[in-house]
């Protein structure tokens, strides 16, 4: 893990909290709208989760999340400020192209079946999946809002490096590596 980092990688705030109970390893993503090329590209292999409340939405998830959906719309940090807790060290990146491999990863994530196509049917249809191992931070960042965090992106470069000293795995190794081998399985990488 490197010593500081000053990316962050978004996700839903719902999705968020999926990775730091270690309900989720994986991401799936397609890109945001104005990538430099037009899909999403892993830029950096290590990040901080940036929790995003636009585009969340109920009916992008299974059932069983909507009410930590509501819990995180209720209680979203103040207006200007972003609470980072988590981060992510990429473990192994794959793209699927094929909509048939997107069954076997199904109950690894809590993103509903339509929400899951409609991200894998843009133009150029397919997913980017992303196993990540999370750690939790030993204290959160409570970070001022800039304007180049905004719009519909994937990274976010901070204005400085933060340390990542003292962060703990939220799965343990045994556990971390079972998921991963079962989403590696399940799409036959």
């Amino acid at each position: 893990m490197l010593a500081k980092n000053r990316f962050a990688l978004k996700e839903w705030a719902v999705v968020e909290s999926a990775l730091s109970r270690g309900r989720q390893v994986l991401l799936l993503r397609h890109g945001g709208l104005i990538e430099k090329t037009g899909h999403f590209n892993i830029e950096h292999r290590e990040f901080y989760i940036y929790p995003t409340y636009v585009h969340q939405q109920r009916k992008g998830i299974i059932p069983e999340w909507t009410s930590e959906l509501k819990i995180k719309l209720a209680a979203p940090p103040p207006e200007g400020v972003v609470v980072i807790s988590h981060y992510g060290v990429v473990h192994d990146a794959f793209r699927i192209s094929d909509p048939g491999q997107l069954h076997g990863i199904s109950g690894c994530h809590i993103l509903n079946e339509q929400e899951v196509l409609r991200r894998f049917n843009r133009t150029p249809p397919g997913l980017c999946v992303i196993i990540v191992r999370v750690f939790r931070l030993p204290e959160p960042l409570r970070l001022p809002v800039r304007a180049h965090y905004a719009g519909c992106r994937s990274w976010v470069e901070f204005d400085v490096e933060f340390p990542t000293a003292g962060c703990q795995p939220v799965l343990d190794d045994p556990a971390f590596q079972f998921e991963a081998h079962r989403i590696l399985a399940a799409t036959a990488q």
